[in-house]
């Protein structure tokens, strides 16, 4: 996993996000976008947001208090959020909302497929947020793997040799990370360049603009090679790194 301080081949924009941060399925379709920018690679960093002893379960009040978040996601970036999480999910009191199987099947699916982390991880923020489902169920998880095409049978023994201590290696690596970069929480994106400059690049003017946001990040990859602009002393709209916290 490069760090924001090392050489690289190419044009890299690191995003730092949790599979469970309301403000990093915002981000999704900005991510999205940048896969499909020539010249620039997209690299991944989970950072265990609802890990541990922030796992969460779901109350009447996180309930009320995500809601207007939720609402205010739609309405900047017009990201669907679907009657299964708002009637389903977040009625459900006997989920709890926990970062870590859903990042390790992020991890499993990299592992088996260049570029499938971010195609599952984008999966589970559609069956957590549209569909409502337990996205840190492991029969959900691999549920949702076999239908972006992985082979159940290889994604089990992916998922199982990824879990524990190879996981939580990974989240410690990108909580250093999000450190090195100053950034304050989920999601954070870092744009490096091949001499090793690097700089973090406010979203916030980009949410629901994901056609302009792309053609912007192909002036980084262009033949100036632009450096990124760092973040203003405005708060870009995120999750805390240890939680949405009341």
């Amino acid at each position: 996993m490069a760090a924001v301080n090392e050489a690289a081949n190419a044009v890299t924009l690191h995003y730092i996000f949790d599979p469970l941060c309301g403000w990093c399925y915002a981000a999704a379709p900005l991510v999205e976008a940048a896969r499909s920018v020539p010249g620039l690679k997209v690299a991944f960093h989970g950072g265990g947001m609802m890990t541990g002893a922030n796992r969460r379960p779901i109350t009447p009040q996180w309930r009320d208090y995500v809601m207007p978040h939720d609402r205010r996601i739609a309405e900047l970036t017009g990201q669907p959020f679907g009657e299964g999480y708002f009637e389903g999910l977040l009625r459900d009191t006997g989920a709890v909302m926990d970062s870590e199987p859903p990042t390790t099947a992020i991890l499993a699916a990299e592992s088996l497929r260049a570029g499938g982390g971010l195609d599952i991880a984008h999966r589970l923020q559609r069956a957590h947020y549209v569909e409502g489902r337990r996205i840190a169920d492991a029969d959900v998880i691999a549920a949702l793997a076999v239908e972006l095409g992985f082979d159940a049978e290889a994604f089990a023994a992916s998922f199982k040799q990824l879990s524990g201590e190879a996981t939580a290696k990974h989240i410690a690596e990108s909580r250093q990370l999000l450190q090195r970069a100053g950034g304050q929480g989920f999601p954070t994106f870092v744009l490096t360049q091949p001499d090793g400059s690097a700089g973090r690049v406010d979203i916030g003017p980009w949410l629901g603009r994901a056609e302009d946001w792309k053609a912007k990040l192909a002036e980084f990859v262009g033949p100036s090679q632009a450096a990124a602009t760092a973040a203003t002393d405005a708060t870009p709209p995120m999750c805390g790194p240890d939680g949405c916290a009341i």
